[in-house]
């Protein structure tokens, strides 16, 4: 109880002396909890020979910490006057092995890295992670809203399967860590929270890039309209998977399902009941159509 006090006593003081007034609208929900803390950096397994990312590190709670333990962090900072108060408070404490950036997680190009430890804003949970899933990496140790997090994972067929759950079938194993309440964030959220473990996982060999691609593609353009059926969800989506004239992607699939009884059995399931790997059937059915 002492640690958590203490931390959240640090954290307090800090915000006070800078007249730094949080906005939990933006995700900037700091951690308080030296426990989960120290749990979150040890599931990382860092040695010196470690390079982190570090996405949204606020006023350092993790960044110091990982620091410490590893080669080299990496630290993405979009609010500019918590930029300057962490590049403050590491130059205070002699820390010179944190690379800061000040700008857009989402938008900006990651330098090499081979480990990612974050308490994520919550508000780009998932453009981010689509986004680590083109790097390649040793293992991320994340913590989202619990209920992003549960999606991560869920079920073909529930209501809550999601593109998020096709695309880190092919690309990574999720793995549920532990779960962190409201109490030990300031401001306090009003949902729980929880870290998970991502790990990249090798594509089956059998699946070409391109083929991979196409997946990508058709998982998004299905999953703007999950109710729907896959037919009339790939034609509502067409923009996604490059095409303006709904015409002409009509009367393509057509052309697809008459050449091919699996696809016009396909197109005739409701995306939300298709499993990853009937959609990247049906993406290579389609391949030399889109």
């Amino acid at each position: 109880m002492q640690d958590q006090l203490s931390l959240a006593k640090e954290t307090k003081q800090i915000l006070q002396n800078y007249g730094i007034r949080l906005n939990k609208n933006l995700g900037q929900n700091y951690l308080i909890d030296d426990f989960k803390r120290k749990k979150i950096i040890n599931y990382g397994n860092l040695t010196k020979e470690d390079v982190v990312l570090e996405i949204g590190p606020g006023i350092g709670t993790l960044t110091i910490e990982l620091a410490k333990r590893s080669k080299k962090v990496i630290a993405i900072e979009q609010d500019t006057t918590i930029f300057n108060i962490l590049k403050e408070r590491l130059t205070a404490e002699d820390i010179n092995n944190v690379e800061l950036i000040n700008g857009d997680a989402v938008k900006v190009d990651f330098p090499k890295f081979n480990k990612i430890i974050s308490n994520l804003p919550y508000q780009i949970s998932s453009p981010i992670t689509f986004k680590f899933l083109e790097y390649d990496f040793d293992l991320g140790i994340l913590m989202y809203q619990k209920e992003f997090a549960d999606r991560m994972n869920i079920k073909v067929g529930t209501k809550r399967y999601s593109r998020l759950s096709a695309m880190l079938y092919y690309k990574a194993d999720v793995e549920f860590l532990t779960k962190v309440s409201p109490e030990s964030f300031i401001p306090s959220p009003k949902v729980d929270s929880a870290v998970v473990k991502l790990t990249p996982k090798e594509i089956d060999e059998n699946i070409s890039d391109q083929e991979y691609k196409i997946y990508s593609k058709v998982v998004k353009a299905l999953f703007q309209h999950k109710n729907k059926k896959c037919k009339n969800a790939l034609i509502d989506s067409r923009h996604i998977i490059g095409f303006k004239d709904k015409k002409e992607l009509k009367q393509i699939l057509k052309n697809a399902e008459e050449n091919n009884e699996k696809l016009k059995e396909y197109f005739l399931e409701r995306t939300i009941n298709l499993y990853p790997e009937e959609i990247m059937e049906i993406s290579t059915l389609l391949s030399e159509y889109i």
